[in-house]
C-alpha cells in the first residue's frame, strides 16, 4: 500500500500564525552554514551573517522555523558576495545537504524504501504530494503550486529568497538542489531538476523543472 502523502516528510514546526512574519524551515540557515564551512568560507562566516544582522545565528543556531526576512536577507548577502558561479555551487550544497537532512530525519526509512520501489511516475506523484502538505517548510510566504508527471513541475510566486534581486540568470539554487537531490534519492537516480524561470530575472514566478526522462 502506497504511504500517504502526510506521512512521508514529517513537518519541522508550527507555521506562523495570523499577525506572524512567515517562516521558514531552520535548515536553509543550518546548511548554509555547513556549505559555508566545507567550501572553505569559515573565515567568513562572522563578517557575513553580522551584514545579514543574523550573528545570533552563529551562536545559537536555529532549532525552529525562522523569520523569512533574515533568512533572505542572509541568502542574499551570500550571493552579493561571491561570483555567480560559486553562489551556484555554495547554494547548491546548501540545499543538497537540506534535502540530506529531510532524508536523515524527517523522511521515515519504511516510506524511502516504498517510493524507491515503486515506478517513478508513482512515486513522483506520492513525493509531490508530501511536498505540497509541507510546503510552508520551505515556501514562506509565497504560492507554491505542484504539478506531478514527468516531467514535475514546482512554481513559487513570491518567493521571498530572492525577493528584490535581479539577475540575468535565475539565482535559486537552494531550491532547485532540494528538489533534485529528493528526487534522485525517491523516484529515480537520472532525476534533475532545472530553475526555468526566476522572479530575480523578471518572471512573474520561479519555477523549476524536474525530469528524470532519458536524454533524447
Amino acid at each position: 500500500m502506497s504511504p500517504s502523502a502526510t506521512s512521508i516528510i514529517d513537518p519541522a514546526g508550527p507555521a506562523a500564525g495570523a499577525g506572524e512574519a512567515a517562516r521558514i524551515g531552520p535548515n536553509a540557515v543550518l546548511q548554509l552554514i555547513e556549505a559555508l564551512r566545507a567550501g572553505g568560507m569559515a573565515d567568513r562566516l562572522q563578517t557575513l551573517f553580522a551584514a545579514a544582522g543574523a550573528a545570533d545565528w552563529l551562536d545559537a543556531p536555529p532549532g525552529q522555523m525562522v523569520d523569512e526576512r533574515r533568512v533572505a536577507r542572509l541568502h542574499r548577502g551570500v550571493r552579493a558576495s561571491l561570483t555567480p558561479h560559486e553562489a551556484v555551487a555554495l547554494m547548491s550544497e546548501a540545499g543538497r545537504r537540506t534535502a540530506d537532512y529531510l532524508l536523515a530525519n524527517r523522511i521515515p526509512k519504511p516510506a524511502q524504501a516504498v517510493l524507491k520501489i515503486l515506478p517513478p511516475r508513482l512515486a513522483a506523484e506520492i513525493l509531490v504530494r508530501a511536498i505540497r502538505a509541507n510546503a510552508w517548510t520551505f515556501a514562506g510566504s509565497s504560492r507554491f503550486e505542484a504539478r506531478a508527471g514527468s516531467p514535475t513541475v514546482f512554481t513559487l510566486t513570491g518567493n521571498p529568497l530572492c525577493a528584490g534581486e535581479q539577475s540575468p540568470q535565475p539565482i535559486c539554487a537552494w531550491h532547485a538542489a532540494v528538489f533534485q537531490r529528493l528526487f534522485q534519492e525517491l523516484v529515480s537516480p537520472r532525476a534533475r531538476a532545472v530553475e526555468t524561470h526566476c522572479a530575480a530575472a523578471g518572471d512573474p514566478f520561479c519555477r523549476f523543472v524536474v525530469d528524470w526522462r532519458p536524454a533524447p
